[in-house]
């Protein structure tokens, strides 16, 4: 026990001495000086920030008026008087199906069937829980689609619609096979 208190008395003087040697004030002079030229010399001048003015926003009113760098662009009406050449149109007698009551984004093709004699049968969901059995010739969606091809993948048919001048106009869409 004399021996820990005899060691732990040696190694505080050891560190007395070690910091008395460090404390001396002597080799610093030089960063004294450095420090006292730092201080002697005249001290710079910073300018004041500018003052900016406020972004006022521009409204351009005028983007529905022809540019003014270029040259008015005259404007003929050609299909005033033209009457529609299309005797296309659809068939409002018949009976509707019911696949005519829903849109084609709304249809989704979820299979096919082959009949005994080797004909081919879309299966299609009509979004409500509903799945139909169709083929070509069925109509499906609002703008009168009538299939015209069933296969494997797709339901190929031909919509008419209007084509904006009092006439209509046929137009081809398709249903793909819904994976998910």
């Amino acid at each position: 026990m004399a021996r820990q208190h005899a060691g732990k008395a040696w190694l505080s003087i050891c560190m007395v001495s070690l910091l008395s040697a460090c404390s001396q004030g002597n080799g610093f002079s030089d960063i004294d000086r450095f420090m006292q030229e730092t201080r002697s010399k005249p001290r710079g001048f910073v300018e004041p920030l500018p003052e900016f003015k406020a972004y006022e926003a521009f409204s351009y009113a005028s983007a529905d008026r022809r540019a003014p760098f270029e040259p008015p662009v005259d404007v003929q009406l050609t299909m005033v008087d033209e009457q529609p050449q299309s005797d296309i149109e659809p068939d409002l007698d018949r009976p509707r199906e019911i696949l005519e009551n829903f849109g084609l984004a709304e249809l989704k093709m979820v299979g096919t069937l082959k009949g005994a004699s080797g004909s081919q049968f879309a299966l299609i969901s009509d979004g409500e829980g509903g799945v139909h059995r169709v083929r070509g010739g069925n109509y499906v969606g609002q703008n009168y689609g009538r299939i015209i091809g069933v296969s494997e993948s797709r339901i190929e048919l031909i919509e008419i619609v209007p084509n904006g001048r009092g006439g209509w106009v046929e137009r081809p869409r398709s249903l793909s096979l819904d994976e998910g």
